[in-house]
């Protein structure tokens, strides 16, 4: 069986839990060394004993959404429609959807570096930003800014290379960009006395090796989709199917972001040292996001492909096994956050105020992690299938009717604390609702399905 096959035979007929386990772990393993981006930055930061340069990477992560946002509009909207193509034995379509992704990256990365650079001041204000951390702020976010190219393209090659089941090509970008950003911190931060606009500099050179790591392997023909010239003009079906899905995956980062923004400037009426604290515990957390990610990322080529070829009792037991596999995975995660949250915290600050805070956001926030994963597989299920307005109603519900009413309502009852439980209530809730959304669609469009193959 060539390659090829096994790719395509992974996502059309391989055991429910074992086909997530190979298209999720793979990935998994690659975004946990990613957060090695978030956390050597934050770690190296933290040893020059400066608590306002710490709050500032965490209030200039905003602006890493937002490029993340724009490149997810293009990645997963070419993703979905690949997908859905190879199901349908439509391999054409999908090279084009391909060459027409790339160029588009590379346009929307000159438009955000622009705006960005444009409105630089006014950004980093709206940010949370203030006189002890309104300048650290600026650098690091100008800097994320001028390598929007790297970033966006990026993200947007490893969702491509997803899509056809080429994992592990995905993560051997995601692995090669972290080990660069690991071995350049010390080196912009310290040796050249960079401080916090090191960190931006290592973070968009990794960012850079990643995506030429991608480009290798499609210039090198082995990825099973072939980009090419006579693509490069695009059908009114692709532009309409990337924007059609990516556009509300892409108001649904931007819903997130804002809900960031919302959280960090409620923090920062408790102090700016609360706002280091808060951003070292959610980089820890990430640690049990990207797994859950991870897991949501690989289950999205096969509901694709299967929505595609309309093996409704597949996805099925895709979204059963899914569910059970990341909730489990996460209750795991969270026991070992709540035993060592001390002692993690403290790798990064030496702060006694910040310690404390930080291992209590940590053990609050944690409480997500079982309830969270779920509502990330139903999303990305949705955008696979081709209906991303159903995904983006799960974010808009999840974030501007119950996360920021519940965070601003619990932080004017209950205090800091309150304000903490905010997103653990909101997941519990969507879980729920998220999960009966997807499998009650499914199996509406089985019926209709059988009612017209009768």
């Amino acid at each position: 069986m060539t390659k090829e096959d096994k790719r395509i035979e992974l996502l059309r007929s391989e055991k429910p839990a074992k086909a997530i386990v190979k298209l999720g772990v793979p990935l998994i393993a690659g975004m946990c060394i990613m957060v090695l981006y978030n956390l050597v930055d934050t770690y190296f930061i933290g040893l020059t004993k400066d608590d306002f340069q710490m709050a500032a990477v965490n209030l200039g992560y905003p602006v890493m959404m937002v490029m993340v946002a724009v490149s997810n509009m293009i990645g997963t909207g070419a993703a979905s429609l690949i997908a859905r193509s190879l199901g349908a034995g439509r391999k054409e379509t999908a090279d084009h959807t391909v060459t027409v992704a790339f160029w588009l990256t590379a346009a929307a990365s000159i438009l955000v570096a622009g705006i960005g650079l444009l409105l630089l001041d006014p950004i980093v204000t709206g940010l949370g930003a203030k006189d002890n951390t309104f300048g650290y702020t600026r650098q690091y976010v100008m800097i994320l800014l001028m390598g929007s190219i790297f970033t966006m393209g990026s993200y947007t090659l490893g969702a491509l290379l997803r899509s056809e089941g080429s994992v592990k090509f995905s993560v051997a970008g995601m692995i090669a960009g972290t080990i660069t950003n690991i071995a350049l911190d010390p080196v912009f931060i310290f040796t050249l006395g960079m401080q916090v606009r090191g960190a931006a500099i290592a973070t968009v050179l990794g960012n850079a090796v990643s995506m030429a790591v991608s480009l290798v392997f499609y210039l090198s023909k082995k990825t099973l989709l072939r980009p090419a010239l006579r693509y490069l003009r695009p059908t009114k079906e692709i532009l309409g199917e990337i924007f059609w899905v990516g556009v509300p995956a892409t108001l649904e980062t931007l819903l997130t972001s804002a809900a960031y923004i919302v959280n960090n400037n409620l923090a920062v009426g408790y102090g700016e040292l609360t706002v280091a604290a808060m951003g070292i515990a959610q980089k820890i957390l990430s640690l049990g996001n990207y797994v859950y990610q991870g897991f949501a990322a690989g289950t999205q080529p096969i509901m694709g492909y299967n929505y595609g070829a309309k093996n409704y009792p597949r996805m099925l037991e895709v979204l059963k096994a899914g569910v059970l596999i990341v909730s489990g995975t996460e209750l795991c995660i969270m026991a070992g956050f709540g035993i060592f949250a001390p002692q993690l915290i403290d790798i990064f600050t030496d702060t006694p105020e910040v310690i404390r805070t930080g291992s209590r956001v940590l053990r609050t926030v944690m409480c997500i992690l079982p309830f969270v994963g779920a509502v990330s597989m139903s999303r990305m299920s949705f955008q696979a299938m081709g209906k991303p307005l159903y995904a983006f109603v799960i974010t808009l519900v999840r974030q501007l009717f119950l996360y920021v009413p519940l965070l601003l309502l619990f932080n004017w009852v209950f205090g800091f604390g309150g304000m903490l439980w905010a997103q653990p209530v909101t997941e519990v809730i969507m879980m729920a609702a998220s999960v009966w959304l997807l499998w009650f669609t499914i199996r509406r469009e089985q019926r209709q399905f059988s009612m017209i193959e009768n």
